[in-house]
């Protein structure tokens, strides 16, 4: 039971971290842009949503207030900030983008103040639900797997089957050539780009219930991102998915049942303080382990 438990867990931290990395691979893929502001959205998504949930007094209306408030916030990045970086080297396109990271933590700080904030679990998800005859699991958390699963799938149409996913495809594989049959760059370019931001808000904000809203909190989650988009294949929304979901099970069931493997040779303060740093070297060792396999990742298209 405690296993299936934290496998669902694993999922729910994996489903979590793939709206994140989708939004990341959407720019990186296609713009070749790498944005170290994407966790500052992933922020200002959960920010968004702890100000209009408390304007609604409602969770589920201020959560989708909150998505189109940070797709607004990413388009206004991309005209504002990111169009210029395009032509420029990854060089330059990290020092802008982390100037981007400063500014949004300093105006959240001018804001909402510098201490962090908390989003209440919603009522109707406060209680358990039993995924099998005896087997409680908290209601929210299976909210968010299915949520996630939802996005993930509608994701999928969106990129297979839409007129704008076969552009995103086109632009991802060539983005000069769509160019020159008349597509308009630019917007194309802002749409993907408020996409992301607002993919990345989505998580911050069904995240922000379960963790603290503070700033920064998207500073440490945009490391592992990278590591997944890394993994699945730059590009690729099925690699996001595949190894976000492997990092999420990494993750979680390491930190769940490293603890007693390492008191068979550690005293058990220190097992528990070993295995969560076990678990996250674990993320690497897999990335490592895929490059050296697979040097475009687990999706990403052979040169």
């Amino acid at each position: 039971m405690e296993y299936l438990i934290q496998v669902l867990n694993g999922l729910q931290l994996g489903l979590l971290m793939f709206l994140l990395a989708a939004g990341l691979t959407l720019t990186f893929g296609i713009m070749d842009l790498v944005n170290l502001a994407h966790g500052s959205l992933y922020m200002m998504g959960a920010y968004f949503a702890w100000t209009l949930i408390g304007w609604t007094d409602s969770f589920v209306l201020g959560a989708l207030l909150a998505i189109p408030a940070t797709f607004l916030l990413g388009v206004v990045v991309e005209v504002v900030v990111a169009r210029r970086l395009y032509a420029r080297d990854h060089l330059a396109q990290v020092l802008a983008t982390f100037g981007l990271i400063l500014f949004f933590n300093e105006l959240v700080r001018a804001i909402w103040g510098p201490d962090g904030k908390s989003i209440a679990v919603p009522a109707f998800l406060d209680h358990t639900v039993e995924i099998l005859p005896g087997i409680p699991y908290p209601a929210y958390r299976f909210a968010l797997i299915v949520v996630g699963t939802a996005v993930a799938l509608l994701l999928a149409w969106l990129v297979a089957r839409t007129r704008l996913g076969m552009l995103i495809r086109a632009g991802a594989s060539n983005r000069r050539m769509i160019g020159a049959l008349g597509v308009n760059i630019e917007l194309l370019f802002t749409l993907v780009f408020g996409l992301g931001a607002a993919f990345a808000g989505l998580a911050g904000l069904m995240a922000a219930p379960i963790a603290s809203v503070k700033i920064g909190m998207g500073d440490d989650i945009l490391i592992v991102a990278f590591v997944i988009i890394v993994i699945g294949g730059i590009g690729s929304i099925k690699g996001a998915f595949v190894a976000a979901l492997m990092v999420g099970q990494i993750d979680i069931v390491g930190r769940a049942f490293l603890p007693d493997f390492l008191k068979t040779f550690l005293d058990p303060a220190s097992a528990s303080a070993a295995a969560p740093a076990i678990s996250q070297v674990l993320i690497y060792v897999v990335m490592a382990a895929v490059l050296v396999w697979r040097p475009t990742g687990l999706f990403g298209q052979r040169s």
